[in-house]
Order: C-alpha cells, then sequence, then structure tokens
C-alpha cells in the first residue's frame, strides 16, 4: 500500500481527521524550511505539503507568493526541492509528502526524470495546480509508473458531470478548495462544508481534504468533523513571515511555525470526539 493510502487508512481506524500542514521550500532560506519540515511530524503533522516556488503562481494570494519568491531568492529549484525531501526520508520513512506547483517548471525539467526523480527522493504524491483533466496524459503515465499519486482539485464550482471527469485520474486523496479564489484570502464556513463534502463523498471513495482557507485550530476542526483532513497552509507562512527581520529568519522561527502545528493538531485530534460525545 502507497504511504498516503497507508497513512488515511490508519487515520480511518483512529476515527480521526488528517492535518496536512504546508510549507514553501527554501522559504525563507534552505536552513529554516528543512528545520520546520523535520520537526512538523513530531509537532502533529500527518501528511505534509511542500510548495514548490514558481515565478507565476496564478493560483496563490499574497502570502504564498511573498513565500514563493523569498524561496526563489534563497535559491529553490525542482532539484534543491527534492533533495529537502530525499534528507526528510533519512530520518522519516513514513510520513507521506505532497509536492504542489506548477507544471511548466516540471516541463523544464522533463516529466519522465522528474517523476523517477521524485519518487527516489521519497515523495508520495503530486498536486499540479494549472494541470486540467484534458492535459493530464502530460504527467499521468509517469507520475504511476513511478507510484506517485496525482491529487486532483476540486472546487464549489465544479459541477457534478466535471467531478466525474476530474475524479477518473485522481488517486491518494481529493484535494477541495473550499473558496472560490486564490489561497488565504477568505475561508468557508462549516454549513459550507457540511453542505459540499457529502456531494463529492458520493463520487469517490478517495479521502478528501480542505484546503484554500484553513487558517485557524478552529477551522481545521471544522474541516475533519466532515471531511477526512485539513490542509493550512497561508497561517503557517503568516506566522513564520512575522518572525522575520529584514526577512532573514531569527533562531526560534522555525519552532515558532511549528508551535502552530502543534495547536492545529490538537484541534484535529479532538474534533471528531467531540463530535460522538455530543
Amino acid at each position: 500500500m502507497r504511504r498516503i493510502a497507508e497513512r488515511f487508512a490508519r487515520l480511518r481506524d483512529e476515527r480521526r481527521g488528517a492535518l496536512i500542514p504546508f510549507l514553501e521550500a527554501f522559504d525563507p532560506d534552505r536552513a529554516t524550511s528543512a528545520a520546520i519540515l523535520r520537526g512538523m511530524p513530531g509537532a502533529g503533522a500527518d501528511l505534509i505539503e511542500i510548495g514548490m516556488p514558481f515565478t507565476d503562481p496564478m493560483a496563490d494570494g499574497p502570502t504564498i507568493q511573498a513565500a514563493g519568491r523569498r524561496g526563489l531568492l534563497a535559491g529553490a529549484t525542482l532539484k534543491g526541492t527534492l533533495c529537502l525531501v530525499r534528507e526528510f526520508r533519512e530520518n522519516d520513512a513514513a510520513t507521506p509528502v505532497i509536492l504542489m506547483g506548477y507544471l511548466n517548471p516540471i516541463l523544464a525539467y522533463g516529466v519522465p526524470s522528474f517523476c523517477e526523480d521524485a519518487a527516489a527522493s521519497g515523495v508520495d504524491g503530486l498536486i499540479v495546480v494549472d494541470l486540467p483533466s484534458e492535459e493530464a496524459d502530460v504527467l499521468v503515465p509517469d507520475a504511476a509508473r513511478c507510484g506517485l499519486d496525482i491529487i486532483r482539485l476540486v472546487a464549489p464550482t465544479t459541477s457534478d458531470t466535471r467531478l466525474k471527469q476530474v475524479l477518473a485520474g485522481s488517486s491518494g486523496f481529493v484535494y477541495y478548495v473550499s473558496i472560490t479564489g486564490i489561497t488565504g484570502t477568505r475561508s468557508a464556513t462549516a454549513e459550507d462544508l457540511a453542505a459540499a463534502i457529502p456531494r463529492i463523498r458520493r463520487a469517490t471513495d478517495l479521502p478528501i481534504a480542505v484546503g484554500f482557507g484553513v487558517k485557524t485550530p478552529a477551522q481545521a476542526a471544522d474541516a475533519v468533523r466532515v471531511a477526512d483532513g485539513a490542509v493550512v497552509a497561508s497561517a503557517l507562512i503568516d506566522a513564520m513571515a512575522a518572525d522575520l527581520v529584514d526577512g532573514k529568519a531569527l533562531a526560534g522561527t522555525a519552532e515558532k511555525v511549528l508551535g502552530q502545528v502543534r495547536a492545529l493538531a490538537a484541534a484535529v485530534r479532538l474534533a471528531r470526539n467531540e463530535v460522538e460525545a455530543a
């Protein structure tokens, strides 16, 4: 069983949802992002999403755009990002790692080589924001050959007909974009999620993770009460950015971010217990 499927199966047995924190590779520098990545499982991350910095991140809001710029200025490349994952795998063979980014850098790298190198580095899945279902054959065959899950995005505006087409090429889990718009700008309500998630469940047996607007422990808890996971990105990057001085990390910057992860993890772990107790 692949790592992502194995992790969600274990969480299902434990009757709890997944916390999926995000970090941007090399933001604000390689050492700090590596320290955050290394510390995330111990802080409560069930899966980890790593952003691959890109110059034209069309789906990202100001927070993640700024993180990508810092990462690029610090020297981030796809090879460098894969190296971070490879180093992480030296001490953690269990936590699933998903790379999130855009198609252009993968094409420039070479799709077959990228998939082979990603798998060899310990990557488990890919979220390629600007890869439509109609063009999925650019990536899916090589990803499948290398054992990489392709995690597709589903939005509130995705019609039932389109939903079937998107999910036909999905594996690992489904990423529900809970708002219409870019990352980190607003949040869906618990009522919005309660109405949206059942429609997706009727179309797939894959786990569903909610992202694009999950910022607080309470919102992460709301997400896993109806879905299988909560993805938190902008809030963690904001916490890190607030600790930078002239764009540089302080001695405690990584620990500050990991403290946020602990708070989110605690809320996620309690969420379903509260529902069952009620």
